[in-house]
């Protein structure tokens, strides 16, 4: 029997999407703190400990339990829970933090588990868990590049996650196996195995401009890559900040830096 809530949603734009999810009267969503763009009248929110599912056991302490696995994963300790308190349908919308992709995944499509990236999960309907996933090689865990902790969705509903730039969904054969970038990795199903292979040969690994490691992802099953990890582009904004020594291209009037000088820059 079905426990998550049953939702709808639509995907609006493109490269800066976000998602209309549609709410039956008493139908929930829990979202990450800062995910919601709108919502119309009937929609309630409130801010609750937890994972998300609503089937914390223990009382206090089993939600105290569900909120610390959040706090290792590095993510907040509240999630919020959206309730259409109305009598009739109601919408909310949640927009990606940054450019790129959502990507919906039912749960129940994927024997009701996916591993993902500690910071892809957008929002889910209520019934969903949010847990956290040890990667199972001591290696992984110093050289994973994204940390080697990761969220882990648990459930039969529907899930939406985020990740940027362009998004491509590999099916992998029993034993074929793929080497991405540690960032690349947006997400996959229970079944893939998980690893981190050194890069060989000392050249590669010191002028490559790759790193070190390459997370190894074997079937059977479905991963999710982004082509723009945001540590990536964090990191080209921030190396061409003029204040971390970076230039100004294009930018300003024709005059260039002379003036930027007579505006004080």
């Amino acid at each position: 029997m079905a426990r998550a809530h049953e939702i709808e949603y639509k995907l609006h734009g493109d490269d800066m999407q976000f998602v209309e999810i549609e709410f039956d009267p008493g139908e929930s969503v829990i979202a990450e703190a800062g995910g919601l763009m709108y919502m119309e009248p009937g929609i309630e929110m409130e801010t609750i400990f937890g994972d998300g599912s609503g089937r914390e056991e223990g009382g206090l302490v089993g939600k105290l339990f569900g909120a610390g696995k959040r706090l290792v994963t590095g993510e907040s300790l509240f999630m919020t829970l959206f309730t259409n308190t109305g009598s009739q349908k109601s919408h909310a919308c949640y927009a990606a933090p940054y450019p790129g992709k959502i990507i919906p995944v039912n749960l129940s499509e994927y024997n009701g588990k996916i591993i993902c990236q500690k910071d892809a999960f957008l929002c889910a309907a209520k019934g969903v868990s949010i847990g956290i996933e040890f990667t199972k090689k001591l290696g992984t865990g110093f050289f994973g590049g994204e940390g080697f902790i990761m969220q882990k969705l648990e459930g039969d509903g529907l899930a939406f996650l985020h990740a940027g730039g362009t998004i491509i969904e590999k099916t992998l054969d029993h034993g074929e196996t793929l080497r991405v970038d540690t960032g690349c990795l947006v997400g996959m199903t229970g079944s893939i195995n998980y690893d981190i292979q050194f890069v060989g040969g000392i050249k590669t690994a010191v002028f490559g401009g790759e790193g070190l490691f390459f997370a190894t992802v074997s079937g059977p099953g479905k991963v999710w890559l982004q082509s723009l990890p945001f540590s990536r582009l964090a990191d080209k904004i921030f190396t061409s900040a003029p204040k971390a020594g970076g230039s100004q291209k294009g930018e300003g009037s024709v005059l260039g830096m002379f003036g930027n000088m007579l505006d004080g820059k």
